[in-house]
């Protein structure tokens, strides 16, 4: 939050980039959904935690696809339209230039299924219920550690992505 604040100060008072101005909304846009993605897993509520993961990925994704294709900002300040924005996969590999497409592909798929309410999706809002069985959860889930765990750390790591793009994106702030 210090960061943010000191890149905040930075931002009015400086001239910005086309890329600094794209970072001045979506950085803070990703640092909101980590710290309701907190709130969510702080109540119990895992399921809605793992929906907004998917919008807290796409901004993770975004600002790093800008800022290695700063020739590409033209394409979001013109509203990221569907088929002229980069797919979601093809973002992924820009946060780290050797990871596995296969991986950032199951990334999007994954968290694509959560979000559109498929079949596939509904795995992720499985219950034990007190008979042994299973069920769907409406409410909070206050009992699966390894979800919870799962859910902090993706947050966590996205969350990292975002700051460090916040320190590439504006070296001169001191601090970041």
């Amino acid at each position: 939050m210090e960061a943010n604040a000191d890149v905040a100060t930075y931002t009015h008072q400086n001239e910005l980039s086309e890329l600094q101005k794209a970072a001045c909304q979506v950085i803070p846009q990703g640092i909101n959904l980590a710290l309701t993605l907190r709130e969510l897993v702080r109540q119990g509520y895992l399921f809605g935690a793992l929906v907004l993961m998917r919008p807290l990925i796409e901004r993770a994704a975004i600002i790093s696809y800008l800022y290695a294709h700063p020739d590409e900002v033209h394409v979001w300040q013109n509203g990221w339209q569907f088929r002229e924005r980069p797919s979601l996969t093809k973002m992924l590999e820009t946060m780290n230039g050797s990871v596995d497409i296969k991986i950032a592909k199951q990334i999007s798929e994954t968290f694509g299924h959560i979000v559109h309410g498929d079949p596939l999706g509904s795995q992720w809002n499985l219950v034990h219920l007190s008979d042994g069985g299973l069920g769907y959860s409406v409410g909070k889930v206050i009992n699966d550690t390894e979800l919870c765990d799962c859910i902090c750390l993706q947050s966590y790591s996205y969350l990292v992505v975002l700051m460090g793009m916040m320190a590439a994106c504006f070296p001169e702030v001191t601090g970041v």
